[in-house]
């Protein structure tokens, strides 16, 4: 080495001598280690150096940096760099001059530690392009060993192209650009994907520049997302939108493509500002629409597949790309307000009739109801008046019952056909929604198809019969089943109820009659038409005080009149002679003026 160049032969040396092994007494032994020493390196612990590469093998490095020893440096330090040979200058750290085995210990990896900060942030002032070992994968990404420091490479910076599988980078040497340092919490970022993008960029203008609308290209597919399906064209991304992959309706991109599928795609748009590029796949095969049966007509009967479903209606695929649509309304004869959903969901298979159809405007509508008969067509063959049937409950309004003899056939009972006794104030007193009613057909209204409809016409009508039972002036038990502001509602015998006011009410002991009590009352009023009995329970003692009244002064008048008649039959028989002159003068003057 260039460091024995000083070291000259000694003229005086007696080389005789010490081939025989004798004493050289002109120089003692520590001066020629002192001059040996002064050959070597002057070295000290915690210090970087160079050194020379003098040996490698699978497990280690030798290195020498003209200390009297050599020094070992496992090779996994330099695994950073495949490229290592014999001769290759290297930086080390020396962590101890002599072990215990008086071996030189080197480190490499401290080395580059030691001036890793100088260097990372020297590579990303002059944009230089550094090598890093990919020691692993971590969250988002992976850790590369950057002169000596761990730096996070994120999966988007890894390639132009998603990475789906990043293991395979594991362990591999790169090249990478620094693109973010943090001083404070000593955290590096690297980017491979930006070395390659300023290639392509340049590729990119190249493409655009040539590119025309209605263009056929070849791509790959690169990537599939839940809205589209991006294409690389060799250079440049295309994306075809997911109503652009085909003419029928696409739920999920890869039941179209598949990834690193090759296809053929035609330009849509493109922009050149933001490179954007808008492909298209569908556009290649000719609209369904084109293709539909020349000879399908209004009226006709169609099988298809329902594809989405709406609250309004359902769209149904007959052949891919050409759909209908069934409108709730014409999904059933029934005018209650419902929702498609009720009816069908999507993947159902239906037959359906063409109600309209534009082919021009590529629309069309069906119509499922129309394949049963419209029940209101033979509405009184079917449902004639007075004729009996089932109905069920379907809704309830302050007038009445809504019910529905079958789909699509509806009627009403009004509230006061109900019940032929009952007061009802409202129908959730007599039935429920759902349950089942028997009804009579009382009159059909076939323009507005309702019908009308009655419960208590089942029965004849009682009030004939309660006409000769409750007759003014008779008297009945009866309850107080219910207290109102104006009176009192009565159940009387044969599930009738009557009416009574406050004031007649009143007990004979001047008490007002109370809610459940039972008492006599007294028919005072019979309306039949109405269907109203007026009752009173205070007429009972009113009018028996008032007939004892009357029959006490008929008894008092009959007396007074015994008494007057005596006085005149009972006069003594003896008269006096002036009585009898008197009598025979009456009679006198009543025979002149006779005469």
């Amino acid at each position: 080495m260039d460091k024995f160049n000083n070291v000259t032969p000694d003229a005086d040396f007696n080389w005789e001598a010490y081939e025989k092994g004798e004493v050289v007494a002109a120089q003692s032994h520590e001066e020629m280690e002192k001059a040996y020493d002064e050959t070597l390196n002057k070295v000290t612990d915690r210090e970087v150096v160079d050194g020379t590469v003098i040996s490698i093998n699978k497990r280690e490095v030798v290195v020498n940096i003209g200390y009297k020893s050599d020094g070992v440096i496992p090779i996994s330090e330099f695994r950073y760099n495949p490229d290592l040979k014999v001769g290759d200058t290297v930086e080390v750290y020396i962590e101890n001059q002599e072990d215990k085995r008086g071996q030189l210990v080197l480190s490499h990896r401290k080395a580059r530690a030691a001036r890793s900060w100088e260097r990372v942030n020297a590579a990303m002032e002059n944009q230089e392009i550094v090598k890093g070992y990919i020691k692993c994968r971590t969250k988002g990404g992976m850790i590369v060993d950057v002169f000596g420091i761990e730096a996070f490479l994120p999966g988007s910076q890894i390639d132009v192209k998603p990475i789906r599988d990043y293991d395979v980078f594991v362990g591999k040497t790169m090249e990478f650009k620094i693109v973010k340092i943090n001083q404070e919490f000593k955290n590096v970022v690297v980017s491979h994907k930006a070395l390659i993008e300023a290639e392509l960029e340049a590729q990119k203008k190249e493409i655009i520049s040539k590119l025309e609308k209605g263009q056929v290209l070849e791509g790959t597919v690169k990537n599939i997302t839940s809205y589209g399906v991006f294409i690389d064209l060799g250079g440049v991304d295309g994306l075809i939108h997911i109503t652009d992959l085909s003419w029928g309706r696409v739920s999920d991109p890869k039941e179209v493509v598949q990834l690193d599928q090759k296809l053929n795609v035609v330009i849509l748009d493109f922009d050149d500002e933001k490179k954007r590029i808008a492909l298209g796949l569908k556009q290649l095969t000719p609209h369904p629409w084109d293709a539909l049966d020349p000879n399908l007509k209004v009226g006709d009967h169609v099988k298809g597949k329902v594809v989405v479903m709406a609250d309004y209606g359902a769209f149904v695929e007959i052949a891919p790309g050409v759909e209908g649509l069934i409108h709730v309304s014409e999904m059933s004869w029934s005018q209650h307000l419902r929702s498609a959903q009720d009816f069908m969901k999507v993947g159902d298979e239906v037959e359906a009739v063409v109600l309209t159809l534009d082919r021009e405007e590529r629309k069309m509508s069906l119509g499922i109801k129309q394949l049963k008969e419209d029940p209101w067509e033979k509405i009184e063959e079917k449902y004639p008046v007075g004729s009996r049937h089932m109905a069920r409950v379907r809704n309830f309004t302050t007038f009445g019952v809504f019910v529905e003899i079958e789909e699509g056939v509806d009627g009403l009972i009004h509230i006061s056909d109900l019940s032929w006794t009952k007061k009802i104030k409202h129908p959730s007193e007599f039935t429920t929604i759902g349950a089942e009613i028997e009804v009579v057909v009382l009159e059909i209204d076939k323009e507005n198809r309702r019908l009308s409809l009655g419960h208590k016409q089942l029965e004849d009508n009682p009030w004939d019969v309660f006409e000769t039972v409750f007759t003014v002036g008779s008297v009945h038990e009866g309850t107080i089943i219910e207290m109102l502001d104006k009176g009192a509602v009565i159940s009387l015998p044969y599930g009738v109820e009557g009416f009574a006011t406050p004031k007649h009410l009143v007990k004979e002991d001047g008490s007002q009659a109370q809610l459940d009590e039972k008492l006599p009352f007294k028919v005072i009023e019979f309306n039949k038409d109405a269907k109203r009995i007026i009752l009173s329970h205070s007429r009972i003692f009113e009018d028996a005080a008032k007939a004892e009244e009357r029959a006490e002064k008929k008894a008092k008048r009959a007396a007074a009149k015994k008494e007057e008649t005596p006085q005149i039959q009972n006069q003594p028989a003896a008269t006096t002679l002036g009585d009898l002159d008197a009598l025979a003068a009456l009679k006198k003057e009543m025979e002149e003026n006779k005469e």
